[in-house]
């Protein structure tokens, strides 16, 4: 089973990943763009395994680049909350 195939389990996989990128200086405009960086490779190149990651996707896709930055920052701030 892939991580991709279950939110919470994306989530927390997220959430690791980003603790860790923190624990090792990362800053918060770093972290910023590399959530974008990862939802726009996402976007390209995942196909959505859950219903969650399918209103992601179409919301991306819809998006501005402006609005994109949005979401990752919101991706961000929601699997900080765990």
């Amino acid at each position: 089973m892939s991580v991709l195939d279950n939110w919470e389990q994306w989530k927390h996989f997220l959430g690791d990943k980003l603790e860790h990128g923190q624990h090792e200086g990362m800053d918060q405009k770093t972290v910023s763009e590399v959530a974008y960086q990862v939802g726009e490779y996402l976007s390209e190149e995942v196909t959505p395994k859950n219903e969650q990651e399918k209103v992601l996707a179409d919301l991306w896709h819809v998006a501005t680049e402006e609005e994109q930055h949005a979401i990752a920052n919101m991706m961000v701030k929601l699997v900080q909350q765990r």
